[in-house]
């Protein structure tokens, strides 16, 4: 396992955090937040689970038009309130859909943040399991972390292992690292 210590950076900086503030304070002021936030759970996990969705938030070439309708339909198929179907739509309309896995990241870490609780960015190969989610909050609690909100996401661009982000620390127990930590020790060797 590798510690570094990096710069912070995705779901709370600039853009992200500006719509996840955005949609926060107006659940907070329509006292919905406890059901906003489960949707954008919900959301966040549908999104890590569908390769397929993720190359549709990705995909540049859909018009403004398209993208909403699509979104509307997916955010009402999955059965999601007003407040998180209209915030999708929003940020349909202003061609940020790519954004939008960082913008629901930034909402749960806001959360978290307001409640007191540390933000652990977690990246796996495959989709944590209960036992592997409850043993990490263990190791994290043992590190010094015992207040901890995780936010998890899939990449299998890391072969196998995980990756985890608390604040400037990366935690890298993934092949890709171990590869990419081999592949530079060799270049020093040679």
């Amino acid at each position: 396992m590798t510690v570094t210590q990096v710069p912070q950076m995705g779901p709370t900086g600039g853009l992200a955090q500006r719509y996840a503030r955005a949609l926060y304070d107006y659940a907070s002021e329509q006292g919905a937040l406890s059901d906003v936030l489960a949707q954008v759970r919900g959301l966040r996990d549908a999104i890590s689970q569908s390769a397929d969705l993720r190359t549709f938030l990705a995909d540049s070439r859909l018009d403004a038009h398209r993208s909403s309708k699509v979104a509307g339909a997916l955010t009402e198929k999955l059965g999601f309130g007003d407040a998180v179907r209209r915030f999708v739509g929003v940020i349909a309309a202003n061609h940020r859909l790519a954004d939008l896995a960082s913008i629901l990241d930034g909402v749960l870490a806001l959360d978290a943040s307001l409640r007191g609780e540390t933000v652990a960015e977690i990246r796996s190969a495959q989709p944590l399991t209960d036992m592997q989610r409850s043993q990490l909050q263990g190791r994290l609690a043992e590190a010094g972390y015992s207040r901890v909100s995780m936010i998890e996401r899939t990449d299998a661009s890391l072969i196998g292992g995980m990756t985890v982000r608390v604040g400037a620390t990366l935690f890298d127990t993934s092949i890709a690292g171990r590869l990419t930590r081999l592949q530079n020790a060799m270049k020093g060797a040679a």
